[in-house]
């Protein structure tokens, strides 16, 4: 196993920092173990894996008024984990991060995050005594995860799409090639997510929550302070992922997932499009099971919105699976 530091936080929450071989980097996983007694049930292992702009715990396990998305999974039986790619939240930053943006390519591209899935799943696997995992992807973080499920089909149960990045060809691919990272500030975020909102409809983001959010948004960067204005370096790749995926290069071939697949998508989401969602439906012909729900009222970002209890529920009960017939002579 690879080098590991652990460390333990209130309400259960435990930290780890795993060595990558190669460069020496060291990534952070997150752990909250199932809020029930007895061993974890087999098929109940799942980890997160984040978007574009914002690490685990400004996602899965930002706290709404004293309750996150990892806490509901805990209580519903899960051993839930959430990864944070390099260059994102407890993990190590890139080197070239300390360097101007234009002299190196960007950063933490879909090919590079998916070997970083790869190093997560085998510490999980050894730390916890399991073979198998379930994904839950957001946004930017579906491509590697999508990518992982087509190498190591053998180590997943279920693969979440939450907001998922498709196929489209009608982008020309722009000229040259993104810098190595960007800085974002709490006022872009904040302009970002509520532009998601289509005109005329009552806000689902509560400014009290996001007010919150912005603090530990800037906290998650230990530079962050020090910028004028005070803001968040995260790696680039992502611009390049979706500027290959929208102009007819996809980071995967859904054709080559093996998983029960769900994708799952605010009605109002604008990254994740009806036609997107409907091309990687027709995409997914290989996997076993798939489904595909919408949430009401709900943006590309509905797990910080008034909707993320229906999302909950839904991911839950597709995780928790039971509904593949059994070969005769298997015991429900």
């Amino acid at each position: 196993m690879s080098r590991v530091r652990q460390q333990t936080h209130s309400r259960g929450e435990e930290s780890f920092r795993v060595t990558l071989e190669q460069s020496g980097l060291r990534l952070h996983l997150a752990h909250l173990a199932p809020k029930t007694t007895g061993p974890v049930e087999q098929h109940r292992t799942v980890l997160y894996i984040h978007g574009a702009t914002f690490p685990i715990a400004l996602s899965i396990g930002f706290r709404f008024d004293g309750h996150s998305w990892m806490d509901d999974l805990a209580e519903a039986g899960f051993d839930v984990w959430g990864l944070d790619f390099l260059g994102y939240g407890g993990s190590d930053r890139y080197p070239e991060m300390e360097a101007p943006p234009e002299t190196n390519p960007p950063l933490g591209k879909a090919a590079g995050a998916a070997r970083q899935i790869t190093k997560a799943v085998e510490f999980i696997g050894e730390h916890q005594g399991t073979r198998h995992v379930s994904l839950l992807a957001h946004s930017r973080g579906t491509l590697p995860a999508g990518l992982y499920a087509t190498t190591h089909p053998e180590r997943l149960d279920r693969l979440v799409l939450f907001g998922p990045v498709a196929l489209r060809r009608q982008e020309q691919p722009p000229k040259g090639q993104p810098p190595a990272y960007k800085d974002v500030t709490v006022e872009e975020q904040w302009q970002r997510f509520t532009g998601y909102l289509p005109p005329g409809e009552s806000p689902v983001l509560e400014k009290r929550h996001f007010d919150l959010w912005g603090l530990a948004y800037l906290a998650s960067d230990p530079t962050g302070e020090a910028r004028m204005p005070p803001s968040v370096r995260v790696p680039n790749g992502f611009e390049a992922d979706f500027a290959e995926a929208w102009s007819g290069h996809l980071a995967y071939d859904p054709g080559k997932v093996r998983t029960p697949t769900l994708i799952v998508r605010g009605e109002w989401d604008s990254i994740t499009t009806d036609a997107d969602a409907r091309w990687l439906w027709k995409a997914l012909g290989s996997v076993p099971l798939k489904r595909e729900v919408l949430i009401s009222r709900g943006t590309h970002v509905c797990h910080l919105e008034a909707s993320r209890f229906q999302l909950y529920r839904e991911v839950e009960t597709f995780l928790k699976g039971n509904d593949l017939a059994q070969p005769k002579g298997v015991a429900q």
